[in-house]
């Protein structure tokens, strides 16, 4: 009876959402697995093959001998289960999880899930059919040893990565490309005839032809030779083909801008309010080439009014134009040392968007009322037509109002009224800044200097001074009046969110703290003002630099979202990006936003909806992440090349990360970052204490903490791998027992690239793990 009954059963009919993708990876499609999994789960009951093939009307012999190849898959990635009956049912693994793959150097990866839960652990042998940033569906294996989710893969959705770019070589008659990107682990296998003109040693772009699988490297042919690895700027080159920059404007986009001219037209002119009377002054770097912004002051009877002026680049890009694609396809202009890759072309970027002294030029004006205390009462925005009065430098600034350089002020006599002004304002919201508890940690950035032949001949620490802090203040005080503008307004806009420390770093955090007898206020919820506080309790310690290290990596990364969340860094409730337009394209959101409210228009004839802002929120939070990593690269490049004529030096250090594997050791004098491997480290073994960020020696009692001074000598420099490698000479204190801060006296010994298996780790060769 249940034989008969179990045939007679009409299901529902149903239709595959997959079936073009189906159709697109097999000649013969059948029903993809989610189908297959539809049809089980609205059946309620187990169901034979030839149940299944009957309900997806399966007949000929190959589409019935491919769907049983399918089951077999779906049965051994735990989809399904097939019971005694002969039958398929739903198995522990049918929930597929879906996400990105982040590849590791190391051969393992990890699954980053579309709905934003932990990161799932990928081991080498799932990942050898897969590249970085691949999309993929898997099921739960199990949980490893460090008590992370293992991931199965299920299924490849979609692959990402078309092209590589890196060395290549040839080995007898095998020739390939490996990757300069660490996170694609596969080597690139080149077939003869896809070589073209590539010689070895060369870097080269390779198109993937044949994407890797479980039993083969991807297979690829080379398309550009860029050159001999160590030429001048080939590391830009690298970056720019690694990340998939664009950096060719596309011939719709020529054609659109080519009735441009470097003068703004009249016309565009009226309508607007004229403000080219008033002293605004740009003050930036003195390398910098565009000008979004130009500031004034004015003080009145009971306080200030604050303009700040921002390039009106929403006049010029305009929705649906090929200028708009290409911006958003860019999202930000990316700033490598000596060369910029800008999100606009230069006649806008440099040109008619770019405040430049003595010409007129369009903005939009946020303009502010300010109180005695530093806070702001009422703001309004404006279009207007603006004339920037001087192109000052923050040096320039600081020696007027800080160190009182007559002849620089001499030289801008007619400003220094309005330059004082400025900073007379400035110093009153520094302290309702102070107040309210907004970060204002003291990190040390760096600029590369280049000498003949683009080689760096210094690397030098930038000094923000009070001029820097100045305009600092005055843009995150109109960031702030765009965001509550908008908020108000009720309108779908793109804010800067960052979010307060997570409950697991936190917990670590304040575990840290406990053992060097501090204590961070405010419970499971501490506000920016407690970590303000606890670092100004500490300042005058030995130990400060650590503590605010600490902290400062106990923070969450910033996004951008529609979402109201605030800005815990800054201690704001709402904050946007509004005074960079030239360089972000989230800025030329708002500015698009806050036009379409100065027109009298409502909220739901925007062109933009909350769910395109969601999405526009990602693509440039993504992009943006690109760019940084992009950059990190080519420095870290430059960074290494500069130190390859150093092997054998010994430098003064402070311990700026300290791993299983070692510790990282940052030098004082040039501002370069190695490591000190756990193999170099002889006598003892280690153990990792990562909750206070320690390697503590069992035997000894020596411990290597970070924010230790230490000196280190230069024993290798990996160009390939951008790597640094350091032993130590000394430390800053002498060797102690268990329980006192110290560090050991310097062993030497042969270094290997193993890396230590666990957290409690001898200090013998073993292989390096890259981080």
């Amino acid at each position: 009876m249940t034989e008969n009954h179990d045939q007679e059963t009409d299901f529902k009919t149903l239709e595959d959402p997959y079936a073009q993708r189906e159709a697109e990876k097999y000649e013969n499609p059948i029903p993809s697995r989610e189908l297959i999994l539809q049809l089980i789960q609205q059946a309620g009951k187990p169901l034979r093959r030839q149940q299944i093939a009957q309900q997806f009307g399966l007949e000929s012999a190959d589409a019935l001998e491919a769907l049983r190849r399918r089951l077999r898959a779906m049965e051994r990635d735990g989809q399904l289960v097939f019971n005694s009956r002969q039958k398929y049912s739903l198995g522990d693994g049918h929930n597929t999880i879906a996400g990105r793959v982040l590849g590791h150097p190391d051969g393992f990866g990890f699954l980053k899930p579309d709905d934003g839960s932990d990161d799932l652990f990928l081991s080498p042998r799932e990942m050898k059919p897969l590249m970085h940033n691949d999309r993929v569906t898997v099921r739960v294996s199990g949980i490893d040893r460090k008590g992370r989710r293992e991931a199965a893969v299920v299924e490849i959705i979609e692959r990402n990565t078309h092209q590589v770019v890196g060395r290549f070589f040839v080995e007898g008659r095998v020739a390939c490309v490996v990757p300069d990107n660490k996170k694609i682990i596969h080597e690139v296998l080149i077939a003869n005839e896809d070589i073209g003109n590539a010689k070895k040693g060369q870097i080269v772009v390779a198109e993937i032809v044949q994407q890797p699988t479980a039993h083969c490297q991807p297979i690829g042919r080379v398309t550009e030779v860029l050159g001999m690895h160590m030429a001048p700027g080939m590391e830009i080159e690298m970056a720019i083909r690694s990340y998939d920059l664009p950096n060719q404007w596309p011939d719709a986009l020529l054609e659109e801008i080519k009735s441009l001219t470097p003068q703004v037209p009249e016309q565009a002119k009226q309508g607007r309010e004229d403000i080219r009377h008033l002293p605004l002054v740009t003050i930036d770097g003195e390398d910098a080439r565009d000008f979004d912004d130009a500031v004034y002051a004015q003080k009145t009877a009971k306080g200030w009014k604050l303009l700040v002026a921002i390039a009106d680049v929403s006049h010029y890009v305009r929705v649906n134009t090929a200028l708009d694609a290409e911006a958003q396809n860019r999202s930000t202009s990316v700033y490598f040392p000596e060369k910029v890759i800008p999100m606009l072309p230069e006649i806008l970027s440099n040109g008619l968007c770019s405040l430049n002294p003595e010409v007129d030029r369009l903005c939009m004006v946020c303009e502010m009322l300010i109180n005695e205390e530093g806070n702001v009462l009422r703001s309004r925005f404006f279009e207007a037509v603006m004339r920037s009065h001087a192109r000052l430098t923050y040096t320039q600034v600081a020696k007027m109002l800080v160190e009182g350089d007559q002849k620089l002020a001499q030289k801008y006599a007619g400003l220094m009224p309005h330059l004082q002004n400025l900073y007379g304002l400035y110093k009153v919201m520094r302290h309702q800044r102070e107040l309210r508890g907004a970060m204002d940690f003291d990190t040390q950035e760096t600029r590369i200097v280049f000498g003949a032949g683009r080689k760096i001949s210094e690397i030098v620490p930038v000094v923000r001074n009070d001029a820097h802090k100045l305009i600092e203040e005055f843009m995150i005080t109109a960031n702030t009046a765009a965001a509550k503008f908008l908020n108000r307004k009720k309108m779908p806009r793109l804010l800067r969110i960052h979010d307060g420390p997570g409950a697991e770093k936190l917990l670590a955090l304040k575990t840290f703290l406990s053992e060097l007898g501090l204590h961070l206020g405010g419970g499971a919820q501490p506000t920016p003002l407690d970590y303000m506080h606890l670092l100004e309790s500490v300042k005058e310690r030995k130990d400060a630099h650590l503590i605010q290290t600490i902290l400062l990596r106990s923070m969450s990364q910033a996004v951008y979202s529609p979402d109201t969340k605030g800005h815990f860094g800054l201690a704001l409730d709402a904050y946007a990006h509004f005074t960079s337009p030239i360089r972000r394209y989230p800025d030329l959101l708002v500015h698009r936003a806050i036009r379409h409210c100065l027109a009298g228009k409502k909220p739901a004839e925007f062109h933009y909806s909350h769910p395109d802002m969601v999405v526009l929120g990602e693509h440039c939070s993504a992009h943006e992440r690109r760019a940084d990593d992009a950059t990190r690269d080519v420095v870290s490049w430059l960074k290494c090349e500069y130190m390859m004529d150093k092997i054998g030096e010994e430098f003064a250090g402070i311990i700026s990360a300290v791993t299983g594997f070692g510790f990282f050791v940052e030098l004082q004098s040039i501002y370069v970052e190695g490591l000190v491997h756990i193999a170099s480290l002889h006598n003892d073994y280690f153990e990792f204490d990562a909750g206070r960020h320690q390697l503590y020696g069992e035997r000894s009692g020596v411990r290597y903490r970070l924010g230790d001074l230490v000196r280190v000598k230069v024993v290798r420099v990996n160009l390939d791998d951008k790597k640094i490698d350091f032993e130590l000479i000394a430390s800053n204190k002498d060797t102690k027992k268990a329980g006192k801060n110290s560090a050991s006296k310097s062993s030497r010994g042969k270094k290997s690239s193993d890396q230590p298996p666990a957290a409690k780790t001898k200090a013998k060769p073993r292989r390096r793990r890259k981080s």
